[in-house]
């Protein structure tokens, strides 16, 4: 039987009280007895609120100071005092770096002395503010401080005197109260320090600025017949043709080692313009020895002998012919070395008058005189036919040499016709 059944509950009342009569049933006898029981005590929802709302309440009434967000909260022993919102930061009185006078709370800050760090506190003043002192530095313990490490035994003072400069006896920037005439004319001191003067060189600065600047002299032109002024491709001759030695180098604007290492295009010397076909051994001056007048009497003969009876320019062909022989390194060096080449073997020598057997004697006046001026127009440079190139060979065109099908043939002039050589060297 449920004890549930013969109680109530009281209202208001936080338990439930059973009423008699109850009855228990006990097993070993087998009987039923009357007993008065109360269950589990059960509370109501209002016995909880209550007491957690006045708990609220009394911590809300009881409030007190944990810590402060102030300037003063950073020095140790100012947790007291009236005005503390009116301590604020400022550099430190006595300089970049000061020993403490007052630690810092956060005991991270473990150097000894700030740089620059103060503070200045109602009532007290500006004081330099520092870390837990500590012999140490960048969070590393230190057993050498710097008060340790620096020995003033070996400091001295300055060894320079430092002294003002002082300004010069009797001198006076003047004043802007000093009244001067527009109109008349201040009357000059006797005690002047510096005056302008009228300069001796006035009129000389033509002279000594030539003197310095040593001008460019034009060289003079080498009057040519007029029969070859038609064919002038260069009015500037080579040097060496005019009678003047090589320029020496000028190390005002040069150095030495530019000057052996990067020689001087412009020396004066004659570079004949070769063309994309002609040989790379062209594009050189020719030797100083070909302007002497045994050379030049060579050049004279082989045109004279080879092409008095062609045109003005088919003799400059032959004497441009002659000279790239004396540019090539596979002839002779010399003009007549290379127009006398093998005279001593009959109809085999580089030109036929110099081995035919014959006494060759000039006989024709004016035409040898044309042939001198073309020898020395040529050797100048005054005058390169690009037709005729690096052409070392040439034939009449009455005669078919068997070299001819082995050269290359580049243009003919007159009754001549030029060939080059297919790789540059004797054929």
């Amino acid at each position: 039987m449920s004890l549930r059944k013969f109680g109530r509950r009281s209202k208001g009342l936080s338990q439930t009280e059973w009423q008699y009569p109850a009855q228990g049933y006990c097993p070993e006898d087998g009987r039923y007895y009357a007993v008065r029981a109360y269950p589990r005590v059960e509370q109501s929802r209002h016995g909880v609120i209550a007491p957690a709302m006045m708990a609220a309440a009394f911590s809300l009434l009881s409030t007190t100071a944990i810590a402060f967000q102030d300037m003063a909260s950073l020095v140790t022993s100012s947790e007291q005092g009236d005005n503390r919102w009116t301590a604020y930061m400022t550099p430190a009185p006595a300089g970049s770096v000061h020993k403490a006078e007052m630690q810092f709370v956060d005991a991270s800050l473990i150097t000894g002395s700030v740089a620059a760090a103060g503070i200045n506190v109602e009532g007290i003043g500006k004081v330099a503010v520092g870390g837990v002192s500590r012999q140490a530095k960048l969070g590393v313990d230190d057993p050498d401080p710097d008060e340790g490490r620096i020995v003033r035994a070996d400091k001295q003072g300055r060894i320079v005197t430092i002294a003002p400069v002082a300004p010069q006896r009797a001198f006076s920037a003047g004043s802007l109260l000093d009244r001067v005439s527009m109109i008349s004319r201040p009357a000059e001191k006797s005690d002047a320090k510096m005056r302008f003067d009228k300069s001796p060189i006035e009129g000389q600065e033509i002279a000594i600025t030539m003197a310095f600047h040593r001008p460019v002299v034009a060289k003079p032109k080498v009057p040519v017949p007029s029969m070859l002024a038609s064919l002038i491709t260069n009015d500037t001759p080579d040097s060496l043709a005019l009678g003047y030695a090589p320029p020496k180098p000028d190390y005002a604007r040069n150095s030495p080692f530019e000057t052996i290492l990067t020689p001087d295009e412009s020396n004066g010397r004659f570079v004949p313009p070769i063309g994309p076909k002609d040989h790379a051994w062209a594009a050189a001056p020719l030797p100083p020895a070909a302007f002497e007048k045994k050379q030049q009497q060579c050049l004279a003969e082989a045109v004279y002998y080879e092409a008095r009876g062609e045109t003005v320019k088919g003799q400059v062909g032959v004497a441009q012919v002659v000279l790239n022989r004396v540019r090539n390194p596979a002839y002779p060096a010399t003009i007549c070395g290379v127009v006398y080449q093998n005279q001593n073997m009959l109809n085999a020598c580089q030109f036929s008058f110099a081995c035919d057997g014959q006494k060759h004697r000039v006989t024709e006046m004016a035409e040898w005189e044309m042939a001198k001026q073309v020898a020395k127009t040529v050797s100048a440079g005054q005058i390169w036919l690009p037709e005729v190139g690096s052409a070392t060979h040439y034939h009449a065109t009455y005669v078919s040499p068997k070299w001819g099908p082995t050269m290359v043939k580049v243009s003919q002039i007159g009754l001549h016709i030029f060939y080059r050589t297919r790789y540059g060297g004797w054929s």
